[in-house]
This record gives structure tokens, C-alpha cells and sequence, in this order.
């Protein structure tokens, strides 16, 4: 059985490609014998195969063995189309956890570090014309504490909020034919105030003097604009008017053309390129026309206040674990997340595969964007971190549902940062890095607690108490209802800002709270409190909200979580995505936030 098949880069379309998912020979290497001939013999066949792109501890690649094995062999053999061998070859992977080499027909590709974002070879001088193999060796080092490993637990069993390991290939591989010149990116940039789009095309293989782009923008399939642009050099900015003299495509008495989660209206682009009149690439794309900022301490979305419900979402799943079994899973987990009136989500120590934001994005759902964190500092952490990010942002830019970065979360990987001023440096060098890649998106420099600079004052508080602890519930309530009170409190012993830091203005938002566990029929589990059935899971989730409802400070939430993840079991949603209760019940408790005093 074949799994994702579906095209896995939603913003840059060919129609010439290969997916490579599925049966692959598969290997431990315990021993770590390295880079050794064997590997590349054709006649010898690896002992395991595995269904890529799922890595080996799940139950969806064939093997689900959850032990620690830190060296992996992947392999399988491939055949092209006779005109492939016409263009360039393109290997692509979506990502691989945490370092991998790459060999085609024995010969050394190259290697990417990084367990999170994606990479690609050009491979056209290895191939054969015969059948194609492709061979990756894969490290992940399941005890190091200075790589990206948010959830990814570095003890063999998963254990409270830590959960099991994802190791090597966990993202589509595949292979795109291209021609010697090609478009390698376009980056969009929305200028809602005013009415126009920035256009960046980047052209690999440069070089030809009479190089053109034809660009087509189409709203609801009706064209807007077709322009042609000679490529002067290999990166050409276009700047393109949309809203015209014509009020109502912007939000002035509606949402006009302007992307919402409510009105997710999306424009469709078609990128042609010409070498000399002769057409050499066609690609398809699109974007939103989307405005976040801050202002008088609140969120404004297109230049109007917007509550924010957003939904921590772990991004797991009982067969895949970091990876969906289906693109139509993806999917549903914003449909769900919808129904129980969230607006948005806190991707949560993940960077999610592209088709959940191609799926928020035309869905229309917030997306805050996180990387995963290293439970440890020292400046291994830093670079590794700081590369991620780069590739991150150069990998999402496009998509209009990110409203959001959080580089860090509860001082994960900066232990010190209360006090400890080369960790503060980091926490600051984490925020301007992002905004000097992204100026268009807000920055949070350390959700929860412990903050330096920041866009959002991002506090997570888990004290409300059970039902029968009214006094801490008062108390809960207490901090949340001033500023004064809810800066001055102590989230989990620590203080809301670092040590030579304060709150400038930014909007408050509580960004984890909640994480009532229930699970029907079982009493082992973790959560923050607890419910005994649906009906009091209800009751106990109206409970909290009254006190975010009731403060006069809080302009948005991020409520913990969205689904169970094996032992934890305080979501809102089952592992198997099974509502614990009467979805349309926390829908009406999520859409009485307007009762608030604003």
C-alpha cells in the first residue's frame, strides 16, 4: 500500500515529476559501519523494507520498531521516462531527521543537516539511462541534546510531554524534471494598504539574454493581470496593482479580496518562462492579500482587531507520528479544529508539512509557526537552530495562514535566559533574525515565560485548578483580570520577562492554558486536570474560558490541545481524532469571547 501520492509542494507546481513513496530496502546500522562499497552493490538487498515516507518507529513503515537505532540505510531503484534524460533531474526530499547522505548509482550526491526542512540535488551527471538507484544513509543522534528535537524524546520511552522519536525519511521524496533554465522560487509579498503584490522571480541556470516571464494572476478563475517581464538578472521584483481604483476589493466595507479565516480568498498565479520566444517552464502557485500587526495591544488582521482562538496542535498521529498517514488527514485536523470554533493553531514544536498550510490557507485557519527546540544550549544549539530558521522561512514565506513565528517556547534550549545575558543575546539574535528575513509576520521571542523582545506577550498558565479548588480558580482568575496582576505573576515559578526586560504595549495573549485529560474508559493518561466524561469535560472547559472571558487584558488564546499524543491524553479530540465530546458545545463556549470587555 502507497502512501501520500499526492503533489507535496503546493507552492511552486510542475507538472513533470516522480513520487518516490513507498517500499524501499531498508537497514539498521547499529555499528555505523559508514560510507562502505556494499552499500552500493545492486545485487545485495538491504534485510528490511520499509513504506517511506514514514519513518521506522511507526506503525505506517511496515516496521514500528521504537528502539534506538541512530544509523539508517535507505535504498531503491528507479526508472525515468526517455525524455527525462533531455532535461535536468532534480532529487528532492521534504525532510529527512536529522542528517542525511544522498547517493545516486554510487556516486556521492551530497548531505543536509537539519531534521525539518527540505533539500534537493541536482542529478543529472550520476544517472545512467538505465535503471536509477538512489541510497541514503541517515543519522539521528538520539541522545544529543543540542539538535532540534521538540517533542522527540532523547529516553527510549516516551514519558509526560515527551513523545517517541521520529528518525530519517519522514516527508514525500521525489524527482522533478526541469529544464537547463527554470524558475527555482517565487516569493510573494502582500501589500494590503496598498492593493499590491510584490513579485520575486529566482531563475536557475541564468544566462540568456532574452529571458522572459509571463505572469497570470486570476481571482475565482476571472484574470486580473497579465504582465510579461524581461529577466535582467537572476532575481527580478515586480510589483503588480490588484485593488485598482475599485473599493470593494478591499476590506473597507467587507473583506473584499483580502484573505481571512472567514473569507479565505486566494488569487492563482501562472508563471511561464521563455528563453528566446521558446517556452522552457510553466509553473502554478498562489497567494493571499493578508496585513498582521499590533496596535493598541491588540492583534490586527487586515487592519482591523482580530480575536485570535487559536488550538496548540502537536501535529502527531497514531500510524505516522510526525507524519499524516494521508493528505486528506492533514486536512480533516483543520476541518475538526473548525468545528470546535478555533480560528487557528500553535503548531507546537514542529515544522509542519507544506500541505497543512496549503490546506489552511485555502481552508482559511491561522497558523502560528514553531521549529522544534533543543532541550540544551551551548553554540552547536545555536547554529543548528539559526539554519533551521533560515530554511524555514525561505521554505513558508508564501503561505498567507502564517500569521506568526515563535522561535523559542519556555526557555526550551536557553535553561538560563532569566538571568543569563549570552542567552538573552540568543533569544534577541532568534527574534531580529526572523525579522530581518520576515518583516511581515510577528515574532515571539519566548513563548510562555522568560520573555526579551517581542511582538506578542505570550504568558501560558496552567494554574486554573480543579473544579472543587476554588480558591486556586480565584487566584487564576486574579492574575488573568489586570495587567498589573498578570505580569507580576510567577507562570510555573518563572517570571513573564527576563531579567532587564518589560512590557512595551504588545498585545497579551494566553498561549497555553487548559489540558484537561479524559479518555473514556481508562484512568492512565497525563493532563493538567482532569474530567470523569464528555459532559464534564464540557463543563470544566466553560469553567476556564469564563476566567479568559473575564479578563479585561487578554486579547486572544491558544488553548491546550487540540488532540491525546500516547500519553497524553488532554486533548479535545482522541489520538484517532474521535471528538470526546459534542464539538458544537466547545463551538458556542469559543464564540462567547466577544462578551468580553474590549
Amino acid at each position: 500500500m502507497t502512501h501520500r501520492m499526492e503533489y507535496p509542494r503546493p507552492q511552486l507546481v510542475r507538472d513533470a515529476w516522480l513520487n518516490l513513496n513507498g517500499a524501499w530496502q531498508f537497514e539498521f546500522d547499529d555499528k555505523n559501519v559508514g560510507v562502505a562499497q556494499r552499500w552500493f552493490d545492486p545485487s545485495e538487498n538491504f534485510s528490511q523494507t520499509i513504506q517511506v515516507p514514514f519513518a521506522f518507529q511507526t506503525p505506517a513503515s511496515g516496521i514500528h520498531d521504537t528502539s534506538f537505532h541512530d544509523y539508517v540505510w535507505y535504498k531503491r531503484n528507479f526508472t525515468l521516462e526517455p525524455g527525462w534524460y533531455k532535461q535536468r533531474v532534480v532529487l528532492h526530499f521534504g525532510a529527512v531527521d536529522y542528517r542525511a547522505w544522498v547517493y545516486v548509482n554510487g556516486h556521492y550526491i551530497g548531505m543536509h543537516e537539519g531534521g525539518h526542512t527540505p533539500f534537493s540535488f541536482d542529478i543529472t551527471h550520476a544517472l545512467t539511462g538505465q535503471e536509477e538507484q538512489v541510497t541514503v544513509h541517515v543519522e539521528d543522534p538520539s541522545q544529543d541534546e543540542t539538535i532540534p528535537r521538540g517533542k522527540q524524546f532523547w529516553v527510549e520511552k516516551p514519558d509526560s510531554i515527551w513523545y517517541t522519536r521520529t528518525t530519517g525519511i519522514w516527508q514525500t521524496v521525489w524527482l522533478e524534471a526541469v529544464n537547463p533554465v527554470y524558475i527555482h522560487q517565487v516569493k510573494f509579498e502582500p501589500d494590503v494598504d496598498r492593493g499590491s503584490i510584490g513579485i520575486e522571480v529566482k531563475s536557475e541556470g541564468y544566462g540568456s539574454e532574452e529571458l522572459d516571464v509571463d505572469i497570470r494572476i486570476s481571482f475565482r478563475g476571472v484574470p486580473v493581470i497579465q504582465d510579461r517581464v524581461r529577466l535582467l538578472q537572476p532575481i527580478t521584483r515586480r510589483t503588480v496593482d490588484l485593488f485598482g481604483l475599485k473599493i470593494f476589493r478591499t476590506n473597507f466595507h467587507n473583506a473584499g479580496w483580502t484573505w481571512t479565516p472567514e473569507t479565505p480568498n486566494l488569487f492563482d498565479v501562472e508563471m511561464k518562462l521563455y528563453d528566446h520566444g521558446v517556452e522552457v517552464d510553466c509553473i502554478q502557485s498562489y497567494f493571499g492579500m493578508r496585513k498582521v500587526h499590533t496596535e493598541n495591544g491588540m492583534v490586527y488582521l487586515n487592519n482591523k482587531p482580530y480575536y485570535q482562538k487559536l488550538v496548540l496542535d502537536q501535529g502527531y498521529w497514531q500510524e505516522g507520528l510526525l507524519t499524516a498517514p494521508t493528505d486528506e488527514h492533514l486536512k480533516q485536523d483543520i476541518e475538526l479544529a473548525k468545528e470546535l470554533g478555533f480560528n487557528g493553531c500553535r503548531k507546537h514544536q514542529k515544522v509542519e508539512d507544506p500541505r497543512f498550510l496549503y490546506w489552511a490557507d485555502r481552508i482559511g485557519f491561522l497558523v502560528w509557526g514553531e521549529c522544534a527546540a533543543s532541550p540544551s544550549y551551548n553554540n552547536d544549539a545555536v547554529a543548528r537552530l539559526t539554519k533551521e530558521w533560515i530554511e524555514i522561512i525561505d521554505r513558508d514565506f508564501n503561505h498567507p495562514s502564517i500569521v506568526a513565528w515563535v522561535p523559542l517556547n519556555e526557555s526550551w534550549g536557553i535553561p538560563m535566559v532569566k538571568s543569563n545575558k549570552q542567552q538573552q543575546y540568543h533569544s534577541l539574535a532568534m527574534y531580529s533574525l526572523i525579522h530581518s528575513l520576515d518583516d511581515t509576520r510577528l515574532v515571539i521571542s519566548n513563548d510562555g515565560w522568560e520573555m526579551t523582545q517581542t511582538d506578542i506577550c505570550a504568558v501560558h498558565n496552567y494554574q486554573h485548578g480543579r473544579a472543587d479548588e476554588t480558591d486556586k480558580y480565584e487566584e487564576f482568575k486574579r492574575i488573568l483580570s489586570t495587567k498589573e496582576t498578570l505580569l507580576a505573576s510567577k507562570p510555573s515559578a518563572r517570571s513573564v520577562y527576563a531579567d532587564g526586560y518589560e512590557h512595551r504595549g504588545e498585545p497579551i495573549l494566553l498561549t497555553e492554558f487548559g489540558g484537561i485529560s479524559y479518555k473514556a474508559g481508562a484512568d492512565d493518561g497525563w493532563g493538567y486536570t482532569s474530567a470523569q466524561s464528555s459532559e464534564d469535560l464540557v463543563l470544566e472547559y466553560e469553567r476556564i474560558m469564563k476566567a479568559v472571558y473575564a479578563s479585561k487584558i487578554i486579547y486572544g488564546y491558544c488553548y491546550t490541545q487540540l488532540t491525546d499524543v500516547e500519553q497524553e491524553i488532554n486533548g479535545l479530540l482522541a489520538y484517532d481524532r474521535t471528538p470526546k465530546c459534542d464539538t458544537k458545545l466547545i463551538k458556542e463556549i469559543n464564540n462567547q469571547w466577544h462578551l468580553r470587555t474590549i
